[in-house]
């Protein structure tokens, strides 16, 4: 790849960009900040302490069988398994990861009532990986337990009725690809529909309609920043045109990292009893991180299919571990039905090798066949240790009923944008609505606070798109994002929180600042204005959000008698 030509790189998707960003990076030896790429530098702990326990408990189970023959164990026996399970853990007391799994099976089976050697049972085959994922959807007792911590998170307290499915795959991007491919295939999206897509949004999602597998029409809605990043009940009403077929979003969005509000929420259950045929994909990777988080999947379950990663909560972007929910009615399943005869029987034939009734087929099995072509459905599914890792961290988080973890993650993100906004000398912005896992820096709004805007506009004159990123890579070693990757409108940088320390932030501050000093002594050379000094900006700025503020209209002037 050339990395030569910032007018092509300018081209590239932003998580591209960051390679060339990196490179010179490297080039400059300076110590590398990459606040980019969103991998969280923190990790849950306790479930994995307990992962490995069960794992040892498993393979003494497994040692049970074959003890004449070296190297090689069984299966483990379902027979009497909660009683050696009980027995190990008391042989191993005091071993970080026993007491969390003990507890883990007291809780399946005292607080969800179900059977604790069942659970023991499948979470020691699962951890083996001795068999293949049966049912391949999701482990029978994965799906109840992740299903549980699902509703916890994702619906809390709303009123919820019906049950809903779930298909454990390989992370979020797993969840995409699936989805697209397999909306495709059953008739739901066609080629030329046109999709809504929430803006700004993770790049992908504007990317992969546009390849020619798909070649669908987007349609964007708006989160403007001068309405914190929420939608307007105009850019919502863009969803009642027929011709959108379905509306795609983040929530909490990435990159501003802003839930949708309450109001913004009812607004669009509105707009799904006037457009009942609308489809909607929330993607709510970053929900953990809010509290008392409502998804819209919560509210309009029958139109909406959940994804959710457990990725980066949990600090398990390697493990590739998510989750695709549909309610048990769901306006997809709705949709295939209803298709022309034609297409009917094409899709008849499509799945006829895995069931010999393919019209009472649920589109999230299609979609769990589809994501095997179909012809290797009896081989579908996510392996077995990491549904085994995903239902410890489902527990880890149900057994925390104080939420002493979630008040850790979230003090761990606040405290790096309150290092951010220390070194850069700004006030830092302050919104309910926001998780703080990403943090969007909007440069013309950036440039204002800092030397007003006649700067901003001449600064903004003269600048390549990305130009101010590779300085900062070449002379700090920093790297951030782009927004504009992200479809934001204005030109700005995405700071991941999550992957860095809190001092690391602090001299992305401070190298923010040093580069924008730089622009405004040539803007001070180039045009002759004078460099105010502190006090003087203070006022200035003062005085700019005075005069932005709208006037009161004079009252009318009540006539003598």
């Amino acid at each position: 790849m050339d990395f030569s030509d910032p007018d092509k790189l300018a081209l590239l998707s932003p998580f591209e960009l960051k390679d060339a960003l990196m490179q010179r990076a490297a080039q400059s030896h300076k110590l590398l900040l990459n606040a980019g790429r969103g991998n969280p530098n923190f990790l849950a702990t306790t479930p994995r302490h307990g992962f490995f326990q069960f794992g040892l408990f498993a393979m003494s189970e497994a040692e049970r069988s074959y003890m004449y023959m070296q190297h090689v164990g069984g299966f483990p026996q379902r027979e009497g398994i909660e009683a050696r399970f009980e027995l190990f853990a008391k042989q191993h007391e005091g071993v970080p990861g026993v007491r969390f799994i003990e507890a883990a099976v007291s809780y399946v089976r005292d607080q969800m009532g179900l059977s604790a050697g069942s659970f023991i049972y499948e979470m020691c085959e699962a951890i083996l990986g001795c068999n293949y994922p049966v049912p391949d959807r999701m482990l029978k007792m994965s799906e109840i337990i992740v299903g549980q911590y699902i509703h916890q998170e994702m619906i809390g307290t709303y009123p919820f009725v019906g049950k809903f499915d779930m298909y454990a795959l390989e992370g979020g991007t797993a969840a995409m690809t699936y989805l697209f491919a397999s909306l495709k295939a059953n008739h739901v999206i066609n080629e030329g529909d046109t999709i809504a897509l929430g803006m700004p949004i993770f790049t992908p999602y504007i990317e992969i309609p546009q390849l020619s597998d798909y070649n669908l029409v987007s349609l964007s809605i708006d989160t403007p920043q001068s309405n914190k990043w929420q939608f307007t009940h105009a850019e919502l009403d863009k969803l009642l045109d027929p011709k959108v077929k379905a509306f795609f979003l983040v929530n909490p969005s990435n990159p501003p990292s802003v839930k949708i509000d309450d109001d913004t929420l009812r607004y669009i259950a509105e707009i799904v009893k006037k457009r009942p045929d609308l489809i909607i994909l929330t993607d709510d990777v970053y929900a953990t991180f809010a509290d008392n988080f409502v998804s819209l999947f919560a509210i309009c379950p029958y139109n909406t299919i959940l994804v959710y990663s457990f990725s980066k909560y949990f600090g398990a972007t390697g493990w590739r571990m998510g989750i695709v929910a549909t309610h048990e009615n769901n306006i997809i399943d709705a949709k295939i039905a209803a298709l022309p005869e034609t297409k009917r029987v094409q899709l008849d034939h499509r799945y006829s090798s895995i069931t010999t009734a393919p019209r009472t087929l649920k589109f999230i099995d299609r979609l769990v066949a589809d994501s095997r072509t179909v012809a290797l459905n009896h081989t579908a599914g996510l392996s077995t240790p990491v549904q085994a890792q995903m239902t410890l961290f489902s527990l880890f988080c149900l057994m925390d009923e104080p939420g002493a973890y979630k008040a850790e993650m979230k003090r761990i993100v606040l405290r790096r944008k309150e290092a951010l906004y220390r070194e850069l000398g700004l006030p830092m912005p302050h919104d309910a609505n926001s998780v703080r896992y990403y943090h969007l820096i909007d440069l013309e709004e950036l440039a204002t606070e800092m030397y007003g805007a006649t700067f901003v506009k001449w600064m903004l004159g003269r600048l390549k798109p990305n130009q101010a990123l590779f300085r900062l890579a070449e002379e700090t070693g920093v790297i951030l994002l782009p927004g504009k990757g992200f479809g934001t409108p204005h030109p700005s940088w995405r700071v991941s929180l999550a992957n860095l320390n809190e001092y690391d932030y602090a001299n992305i501050g401070k190298a923010i600042r040093k580069l924008s000093q730089e622009y405004y002594e040539q803007f001070v050379q180039a045009t002759g204005a004078k460099v105010p000094t502190p006090a003087a900006k203070a006022a200035g700025n003062a005085a700019a959000k005075v005069a932005a503020k709208p006037k009161a209209k004079p009252k009318p002037r009540t006539p003598k008698k």
